[in-house]
């Protein structure tokens, strides 16, 4: 058992790249995390760590030991919680990065429901656009639209939603209704960066049209909100702008047509997921639907 604890904390001390910030999340003092660390090579008989006055590295043999190690204190934790859920609900500390539009405009109701069914959990929420890799950094899980940037990771499809086209009223008036995709190359479009190809389509049509604008952006906020503010057309989920149709600010252009379904993820580092992480993708794939 001591050895076991010994490779949980190695593994801790190798996701933060620091005995202080490994000490800091695991609630155990720097001197003994040393301690330990160093009896643990000592009894292998290899030295895992190379260790500066700023953060240490892994050896060739400590990053052997790493990966094995991690699968074992994963599988071991995850045993052990297991048998925890036969006494009490899924409790502890969630950590969720989330797409930050997204989750103000759509999830938040999702959510709230989540947390009234599960009160022994808390949450720690991230919302961010931008790429987040729960292996470095500490989430359990990471909520992003399209498929994840970085391979190694494991990710688990929620919902795919059908984008298409908006613009406000104003917009449309004074830069002329559209009859055909292929009119989108005359007008101004809000796009993605690096993404101004849009294929649409229209049951077993489709189109392929290379869009043209002044803003390009990486946030779907400011993309709905320029086009609320009549600086063009926008691509977009229709959960993104409900509000915004409601309330007459934005109007579906070119109604038949639709962009290509995207794909919406929960990324985790492993397939082995403790309760609290497991009953929250769930929830969250159960409501998508």
């Amino acid at each position: 058992m001591e050895l076991l604890n010994d490779m949980a904390l190695f593994v801790e001390v190798a996701k933060a790249k620091s005995f202080r910030g490994a000490a800091e999340i695991i609630g155990v003092p720097n001197s003994t995390l040393s301690r330990r660390i160093a009896s643990l090579e000592k009894t292998i008989g290899l030295r895992l760590l190379h260790r500066t006055t700023r953060r240490i590295e892994l050896t060739e043999a400590g990053l052997i030991y790493f990966e094995r190690c991690r699968r074992i204190v994963d599988e071991a934790k995850l045993a052990h919680e297991q048998l925890g859920e036969m006494l009490e609900q899924p409790s502890g500390l969630l950590r969720v990065s989330f797409p930050a539009e997204f989750a103000t405009g759509y999830l938040m109701p999702i959510i709230s429901d989540f947390a009234e069914a599960y009160p022994g959990i808390t949450f720690d929420f991230e919302l961010t656009e931008r790429v987040v890799d729960p292996v470095s950094e500490p989430f359990d899980v990471v909520i992003r639209f399209g498929e994840p940037e970085i391979s190694h990771l494991i990710a688990r499809p929620l919902a795919r939603l059908q984008p298409y086209l908006y613009a406000s009223p104003s917009y449309i008036e004074s830069h002329g209704a559209l009859d055909h995709p292929s009119d989108l190359a005359n007008h101004e479009c809000l796009y993605w960066m690096k993404d101004n190809v849009w294929n649409l389509g229209n049951g077993d049509r489709n189109a392929e049209v290379e869009v043209k604008g002044r803003f390009r952006l990486n946030n779907v906020a400011l993309i709905r909100g320029l086009a609320s503010l009549h600086k063009g057309i926008a691509l977009l989920p229709e959960e993104v702008v409900a509000d915004e149709v409601a309330e007459g600010k934005l109007l579906r252009v070119l109604p038949e047509w639709s962009g290509a379904p995207m794909p919406f993820f929960a990324v985790t580092e492993t397939r082995l997921l403790p309760a609290k992480t497991q009953r929250f993708i769930e929830f969250l794939k159960a409501r998508l639907k």
